[in-house]
């Protein structure tokens, strides 16, 4: 028996080894329609957080939570570290440095210690850290702690520009970001923070769109983060043009980053802006807080159409269409602004967007005031995804947590559970009925005996989509900051596959 034929008999049954055990079950194989895929949770989830402030006075808590999950893999664990290097880029072309020229690095003792140590899913894990050299963060969870799994970032700042509550979902690396909402105007820092958790180096585009379309920034293009490491790039550096409503695009050539906008403003204090939902026709922007003294909406449409859009909010007793706001016109590739003021009047509310006509994709995102003159402080609420199966928020205390409920398109029944306190305490649960078109703020469970910060975990058990957000607001202040609620992917869709021998005959 030659070489060949060797080969030819090992190769088959390697085939036949494979095939045997990863045939899908088909129409065609098994004479029968195709079974639905099955829910399975996922077994490996990676997170990045963006440094958190340079300012002195700036401190940091950390909060990590894996809801349980039925079917998760047994053992595994949760890690949050340092990023392999940290740095804040002038736009002058000096990366890895200061603009003092002192380098921000997060390797050396830092890098080798985990921020937190989850101990076990269901119950939260905390760690905080104080100053202006925080570095980055990149986390991985396996196992057990993977489904679901969810950090929050959240900062105090008591002076000076930004200051406020700063808070931030930490999230998966990807490729392509939109953030309506920023500005290179005076009185404006806004930093677009990329950190890049792999092993090789990702290559990224930073496109401006201002009111009268794309603005030439050269310097935002063809910028290249190293492995492991996270770039602040200052968005004054990379043009020269100043206005007030700005869209961003990160638009990564190679590789992966986790990519935020930080936005601090002289007068209004500040907040991480976090990624728009895909662009879409019609899009919701939940959570408005109740006592919202003004309320800025920026739009963008990304596509080669212009869109219209209806204006509406979802208030407690159902949708109502703001006065002199009843529409907007999007040109495409054109950041377009509508400024609807104190919209809420006393009510919380969401904002939902759909097209009058013909559908043409937008990104969006909500700039809410809380306070006045210079007790005002700024939070950002871009549109988002459904939560879908279920989605989780992190880093909840006795006080100052609101979450707010949306139903824009139909009746809802949800369940939120308060996980054990991060020192002690019992979950809770509690059920809502959501009207169809309302915005509810609900009375969240609390876990009993409560010690420590806690999860709430929102699962829509029946009824249309719900959309969710979580506000934190500071003790005795207009201090705030607003995370949205979606899908948190901690299951996902598995194709049932079974035994056919019979491919090796085709």
């Amino acid at each position: 028996m030659n070489r060949t034929t060797l080969s030819l008999f090992a190769g088959t049954a390697a085939l036949a080894a494979v095939t045997a055990f990863a045939a899908v079950d088909s129409p065609s194989a098994s004479g029968a329609a195709p079974k639905a895929a099955a829910r399975q949770p996922v077994e490996r989830t990676s997170l990045v957080c963006p440094a958190p402030s340079t300012s002195d006075l700036a401190e940091t808590t950390y909060t990590s939570f894996t809801p349980v999950t039925q079917g998760a893999a047994s053992g595994g664990r949760a890690r949050l570290q340092a990023a392999g290097r940290q740095s804040a880029d002038d736009g002058s072309g000096t990366s890895g440095k200061e603009k003092d020229g002192k380098g921000k690095k997060g390797g050396g003792e830092k890098a080798g210690q985990p921020v937190l140590t989850p101990k076990a899913p269901g119950t939260p894990a905390t760690g905080d850290t104080s100053g202006g050299d925080t570095p980055a963060l990149v986390g991985t969870a396996d196992g057990s702690f993977a489904p679901g799994w969810t950090v929050q970032e959240t900062t105090e700042v008591t002076a000076g520009t930004g200051r406020g509550l700063l808070g931030v979902t930490c999230a998966g690396a990807d490729t392509d970001f939109w953030f309506p909402g920023a500005s290179t105007a005076a009185g404006r820092t806004d930093y677009v923070h990329l950190t890049n958790p792999d092993d090789s180096a990702a290559v990224v585009d930073i496109e401006l769109y201002g009111k009268d379309g794309a603005i030439k920034a050269p310097l935002g293009e063809n910028l290249t983060v190293d492995p492991g490491a996270s770039e602040a790039f200052l968005l004054p550096t990379l043009t020269e043009e100043r206005q007030t409503d700005l869209t961003v695009h990160v638009s990564v050539r190679g590789g992966r980053v986790g990519a935020a906008v930080q936005a601090l403003d002289d007068k209004a204090g500040g907040d991480w802006l976090a990624p728009a939902a895909d662009p879409a026709g019609g899009l919701v922007l939940p959570g408005i807080p109740k006592d919202a003294t003004d309320v800025r909406l920026t739009a963008f449409a990304p596509g080669d159409d212009d869109a219209d859009l209806k204006i509406r909010l979802a208030s407690p007793d159902g949708l109502i269409t703001p006065a002199g706001n009843e529409t907007v016109h999007v040109k495409s590739g054109m950041t377009t602004t509508v400024d609807l003021g104190d919209v809420t009047r006393g009510e919380p509310g969401s904002l939902v967007l759909t097209p009058t006509d013909q559908a043409a994709p937008v990104v969006a995102a909500l700039q809410v005031v809380r306070g006045k003159g210079d007790k005002r402080e700024t939070a950002f609420i871009p549109a988002t995804a459904a939560v879908g199966t279920r989605a989780t928020s992190a880093g909840n205390g006795a006080k100052g947590t609101t979450l707010a409920l949306s139903a824009p398109e139909g009746a809802a029944t949800v369940k939120v559970t308060a996980s054990a306190g991060s020192e002690g305490g019992t979950p809770a649960t509690k059920t809502y009925t959501l009207r169809s078109g309302t915005t509810q703020d609900v009375d969240v469970p609390v876990p009993t005996g409560l010690k420590g910060t806690y999860a709430l975990t929102v699962e829509p058990v029946s009824g249309g989509p719900v959309y969710a957000s979580r506000t934190l607001t500071a003790a005795d202040t207009p201090a705030f900051t607003v995370q949205t609620l979606p899908d948190d992917h901690g299951l996902v869709s598995v194709p049932r596959t079974r035994e056919d021998l019979s491919i090796l005959q085709k």
